[in-house]
């Protein structure tokens, strides 16, 4: 069916949906309701790109009150049953080609793919006025997130991120419960987690593999360097390797330390500084560790207490911190991971996303609920958002707005582990996205792989290094990559 042509802004509606899907016509929200905003029970056309892991569930969610309409992916045998589970979608290898075919018919896109092509696939669904939902963490680089925050209010689209931890009921109560003084000052916070659970610490596979056949290696590998294939990158492992993923800190910190951003009003930090196992230029390390250092914040209006300087270390690899003083005997950290908050009058301990809070000194608070709650699905909460008008739009509890800054906490930890070599503890200007402390002359070496063998019970270790790497050119290409020909971003809003 051909599309009927409108004389619709997209300011007057979200999204155009003439497409006939399954015999269903979409009519654009405006002639529905005559409001300038969809419907609740009008339905969303929504394409997704990732869909063989947690892409499928993230679908999944909404596939029953929402019209799925164009799966995209770069391995088709990964994602077979999903493809198969959505027949009336059409299937497309390249993004930019399903942009192409379907933007018209496309209202909001759900993004999962590698960590690495996050920025690129987003940020072309948001300069065409798509909602975008995209799975954690947000990006891969500062750049990246700090585009995406400007680029979602500019198109004012509907946006969140993957950590669904953040419309769950414990991080509604530990907001709660730190600004009506529960806990007093917070000055210092623990968090932990059990990741990595695949493989990280690996040389680079010396000889590459054939390509399957159900696999586009060119796609994957997307705005990174181009190397040869093995199957120890995908599908899922690639978030142990640093062109691709992000580590451990990308997977969980951003369902570990969002109570802890959102809670203590936090934003860049200005202090950062890594270490870890041995660290290596291709794989994430087997275990690592980061403390980020954020100046004193104003209070919120409303707020019962003072944001001082806090002290955010992150431990990864089951690496747990002591407990604290009076910590109930045989009591166990929750398995994936979680937060301690020092206060000056208690401390609050919560698990991975902010799930079952409690006070070390057993009290239960009963403090006023100031925060929205919500009653459906991550997922669906982003769909009530998207179907909503900007002028009026209730923010979803990981919009852009947020996520965007959060997520630059996080690959802020990324940067100082792979800079651990400076020795140093690093200065971060948040605003113009640079580290201060690094002089023009300074470089590092990383290891480029690990062997060692034993000789009458003696290890003999041999381990090869980089040449000297100008530490400051490095850093910057970390802070926002050098892409590879043929792929490219939008400009940064001003």
């Amino acid at each position: 069916m051909k599309e009927e042509k409108r004389k619709i802004t997209r300011r007057s509606f979200v999204g155009t949906t003439g497409a006939a899907i399954a015999g269903l016509t979409i009519l654009p929200s405006n002639v529905v309701s005559g409001l300038g905003h969809r419907a609740p029970s009008d339905k969303l056309n929504i394409a997704g790109i990732g869909i063989g892991g947690v892409g499928a569930t993230n679908i999944r969610n909404v596939a029953s009150s929402e019209n799925i309409v164009a799966l995209c992916d770069v391995d088709w045998g990964y994602s077979k049953r999903i493809f198969d589970a959505y027949p009336a979608a059409k299937k497309f290898w390249d993004f930019r080609k399903m942009y192409d075919e379907m933007g018209k018919s496309i209202d909001a896109v759900i993004i999962a793919t590698a960590d690495h092509t996050h920025a690129l696939t987003a940020a072309q669904a948001i300069t065409m006025g798509k909602h975008v939902y995209v799975q954690k963490p947000l990006t891969h680089s500062v750049y990246e997130s700090r585009l995406l925050t400007k680029l979602a209010a500019k198109h004012k689209v509907a946006t969140s991120m993957g950590n669904q931890g953040s419309s769950g009921e414990g991080v509604n109560l530990i907001m709660e419960w730190i600004q009506n003084g529960e806990i007093g000052e917070v000055r210092k916070v623990e968090t932990f987690t059990n990741r990595p659970i695949w493989p990280q610490g690996l040389n680079r596979p010396e000889k590459g593999e054939w390509v399957p056949e159900t696999l586009n290696w060119d796609l994957f590998i997307g705005p990174a360097p181009m190397r040869p294939y093995h199957s120890i990158y995908t599908p899922w492992n690639w978030r142990g390797w640093w062109d691709f993923g992000t580590g451990a800190l990308g997977d969980m910190a951003c369902h570990i330390l969002h109570p802890v951003f959102k809670g203590l009003k936090l934003k860049y930090p200005t202090k950062a500084e890594g270490n870890s196992t041995l660290l290596l230029t291709d794989c994430a390390p087997n275990a690592q560790s980061v403390k980020l250092v954020f100046p004193e914040r104003p209070a919120p209006k409303g707020s019962k207490i003072k944001y001082p300087e806090v002290e955010v270390t992150w431990t990864d690899g089951g690496i747990l911190p002591m407990k604290p003083k009076g910590w109930p005997d045989g009591k166990a950290y929750d398995g994936d991971g979680g937060c301690i908050f020092h206060g000056s009058k208690d401390i609050l301990i919560c698990g991975c996303y902010g799930r079952d809070p409690w006070l070390l000194s057993g009290r239960v608070p009963n403090s006023p609920k100031t925060e929205r709650r919500v009653t459906t699905s991550h997922e669906m909460d982003w769909v009530r958002a998207s179907k909503e008008s900007p002028e009026s739009r209730v923010m979803t509890k990981s919009d852009f707005s947020e996520a965007g800054p959060f997520n630059e906490m996080v690959v802020m930890g990324v940067l100082a582990v792979r800079l651990q070599g400076l020795n140093k503890t690093l200065e971060w200007n948040g605003e113009k996205m640079e580290f201060t402390n690094i002089r023009d002359e300074e470089t590092i070496q990383i290891c480029t792989e690990n062997h060692f063998n034993i000789t009458d019970g003696h290890p003999t270790f041999d381990s090869k290094y980089t040449d000297p790497i100008n530490a400051k050119q490095f850093a910057a290409e970390m802070i926002r990559h050098n892409y590879r020909s043929g792929w490219s971003l939008p400009e940064m809003p001003a």
